[in-house]
């Protein structure tokens, strides 16, 4: 019959059992260790745990079962956390696919600056509420501003619009670098707008921050920041 000692002495299979025999010299074995061989280790650690228990204090039965729901909730997190790994390998694959048919289009993402290219230029605004008066101010390299247009009541949601270069003073402005501001009004309060610039997108690439589109403007964005691809 085994009993346990009085002393803090443990017994040689329980040492073992706690303590296995390190890797011989020169293994490629990684140190991870799976569920598998933790479900195995445990189950190892409890039956010596059992072999050894003094015969007239035997373990509790509520404190094995504890130890049970434990290793197994511990199993389930780690199954849990290899299942959202597949998934999340998975939809960032479709995510690089679905990026990757969007090369040569032009989209509308959060900015403000616009570029006017023969007489044109494209911009957008994304509206979290309805409007009942938006109004854009288009400014100079010296942030000064050379138009002001309101575009009137407008729905919630992402606008695209464009300019064709008409200044306030009269005539044409040259091609060539622009920024905007957006205000809005609903019901006589003031609303936040996003201004949103035009990018052409160039390249896709991917990474630990998801996939992101680099446009020809030598910018990028992620592609939860496109609101309207054009």
């Amino acid at each position: 019959m085994t009993t346990i000692s009085s002393d803090n002495t443990v017994s040689s299979a329980l040492s073992a059992t706690m303590n296995p025999k390190s890797a011989t010299t020169g293994s490629t074995k990684g140190s991870t260790s799976s569920a598998q061989d933790i479900q195995d280790r445990f189950m190892k650690l409890l039956v010596t745990q059992m072999q050894n228990q003094d015969p007239l204090n035997p373990m509790d039965n509520s404190a094995v079962t504890s130890q049970m729901a434990q290793l197994s909730t511990v199993t389930g997190i780690d199954k849990l956390n290899t299942a959202m790994g597949s998934l999340q390998s998975s939809y960032q694959s479709s995510q690089t696919l679905a990026a990757t048919s969007m090369i040569g289009r032009g989209v509308l993402a959060p900015g403000s600056a616009m570029t006017l290219s023969k007489g044109s230029a494209v911009f957008g605004v994304d509206l979290p509420s309805a409007a009942d008066a938006v109004t854009v101010n288009i400014k100079d390299a010296s942030g000064k501003v050379v138009h002001t247009e309101n575009i009137g009541a407008q729905a919630a949601g992402s606008v695209p619009l464009s300019w064709d270069g008409s200044l306030d003073a009269g005539g044409k402005a040259a091609d060539g670098q622009y920024s905007f501001s957006v205000t809005a009004t609903s019901a006589g309060k003031s609303i936040a707008p996003t201004a949103l610039s035009y990018a052409t997108v160039g390249s896709v690439s991917t990474g630990t921050a998801g996939v992101k589109l680099n446009f020809t403007s030598g910018s990028s964005a992620a592609m939860s920041d496109v609101r309207q691809i054009l």
